[in-house]
């Protein structure tokens, strides 16, 4: 039998949890379905925009604080009690968004309470057991877990947009949640772990225990240029996604259709992310990745004009889920691949936390420039060289270092 072939046979309930951990926990679900609510939260409230989508900020801000304690929790204790007790906690508290007052304060409250309590359920706790479960095939494996966040991408404007349509967007978030609590903890429960000493996993084990230390990774100058290619992709991208269906809105788009076409990112978050999965395990990452993490400085300038006819909106949305679907599982690559596995989650979570960070003031930054100017424009403008500096950053990398049989000091 492959080394593949053992790979998958005897890892594949673990990408399965993974994967709908992933595509319903605290990473996509947020910014997919945030969209669809800016305008009825306006309506009803009276906010501005830019106000609205600084509650991703508190929740991603909440996120950067704990997640680099919840991998290094998940590095002491495991990643199974982690990601079923933060699945759980994220659902109940996005369910608890119904609840929205008229007031922000309490609007970023609940946003950063959600954030800190169900940090656990993002990539940093699923990717920690699938880099376990897989290593000759990790950048296919990460993918394939990481696809989740594109499947969600895919229907949730349109599923989000329905439900306030028809039921009011207190219901609405209500329904979002039984995504995490009804379809995808019960599976967590029955099929996620990491692999244990019966396993006998021999591709696996000896590869756990070494890699650099954490001190060592802060040191090392890749550490920071994967940091900072995180920051420059990760604004574009949030806040490219979160305003993607206001602003075929406001080009005259009926909301079902924005949705729709917003719907298009999701595809292509799962095209680039297999795509991205499939090459980084035959070539150098940062070279094949160039121009999926480039080209949406090229969608920027479409969605910048006055009129963006349907095709314009369509290669934009493309053109963004091609560098959402890269960069994520490219991030958790790089970690490993670099730094190895012994400190992985520690390190992994500090990765994450920049792409929160980023994230999260992302949406606030598009919306303020809208509120400000009336236009997108300059934000647009902006994240296109963001967009082709963080991809070039990381044609400094260098070579794949080789970890000996221990932890470096």
């Amino acid at each position: 039998m492959t080394q593949t072939a053992v790979e998958f046979r005897r890892g594949w309930p673990v990408l399965v949890a993974a994967a709908l951990g992933t595509a319903f926990g605290a990473s996509p679900v947020p910014f997919n379905s945030a969209g669809p609510f800016i305008k009825p939260l306006a309506e009803e409230f009276g906010w501005g925009r830019g106000d609205i989508q600084l509650a991703l900020f508190w929740f991603t801000a909440a996120v950067v604080l704990t997640v680099p304690f919840i991998g290094g929790l998940a590095d002491r204790i495991g990643v199974r009690k982690v990601a079923i007790g933060a699945l759980a906690l994220f659902g109940l508290t996005f369910a608890a968004l119904a609840f929205t007052p008229a007031s922000l304060l309490g609007f970023y409250l609940l946003w950063a309470l959600m954030g800190a309590l169900g940090g656990g359920s993002t990539p940093v706790t699923w990717t920690r057991a699938v880099n376990a479960w897989f290593v000759h095939n990790r950048g296919l494996a990460l993918a394939l877990t990481l696809m989740g966040t594109g499947i969600t991408a895919a229907f949730l404007p349109s599923l989000a947009t329905w439900l306030i349509e028809e039921f009011g967007w207190r219901k609405a978030f209500l329904g979002i949640a039984l995504l995490p609590l009804a379809v995808a903890l019960p599976v967590v429960v029955w099929l996620f772990r990491e692999p244990g000493e019966k396993d006998a996993h021999a591709l696996v084990a000896p590869a756990m225990g070494v890699g650099a230390s954490v001190s060592g990774a802060l040191r090392d100058y890749r550490f920071w240029v994967i940091a900072v290619s995180i920051l420059c992709i990760a604004i574009g991208v949030g806040g490219s996604i979160t305003n993607f269906q206001p602003l075929l809105m406001d080009r005259g788009f009926a909301p079902q259709e924005a949705a729709r076409i917003a719907g298009v990112i999701g595809v292509s978050v799962i095209v680039g992310r297999l795509l991205a999965g499939v090459l980084i395990d035959r070539y150098w990452a940062p070279l094949v990745t160039l121009p999926m993490l480039a080209l949406p400085a090229v969608a920027c300038l479409l969605l910048a004009q006055s009129q963006v006819p349907v095709t314009a909106a369509i290669v934009s949305a493309v053109l963004i889920g091609l560098a959402a679907g890269a960069e994520t599982d490219l991030v958790a690559y790089l970690t490993a691949r670099y730094f190895g596995l012994a400190n992985y989650g520690r390190l992994y979570g500090l990765q994450y936390a920049v792409f929160g960070f980023a994230s999260g003031i992302s949406p606030f930054l598009f919306g303020k420039v809208f509120d400000v100017t009336g236009s997108y424009r300059p934000i647009l403008y902006f994240a296109a060289v963001l967009f082709v500096l963080g991809a070039l950053a990381l044609l400094t990398l260098g070579r794949y270092p080789t970890f000996g049989t221990t932890a470096a000091d």
